[in-house]
């Protein structure tokens, strides 16, 4: 039997959508998933905040490096 691809067949998988996308309408939210978009935002930002130290020590470490 010969192998087929399921993605030709089927069509690719959806991607996943993301908790929240900036600008969505809120109307049909309730108090609750509010509070639980707005946990999901401030961990998004402290890992955002993250790769911006480890960029940030980086550059550092690479100046530091090559300062003559």
């Amino acid at each position: 039997m010969a192998d087929f691809d399921e993605e030709s067949v089927f069509g690719a998988k959806p991607k996943a959508r993301p908790g929240h996308e900036i600008g969505q309408n809120l109307d049909a939210l309730s108090a609750p998933e509010l509070a639980a978009r707005i946990a999901l935002l401030r961990s998004e930002i402290e890992r955002l905040e993250r790769a911006i130290a480890a960029r940030e020590a980086t550059r550092a470490a690479a100046h530091a490096a090559f300062k003559l």
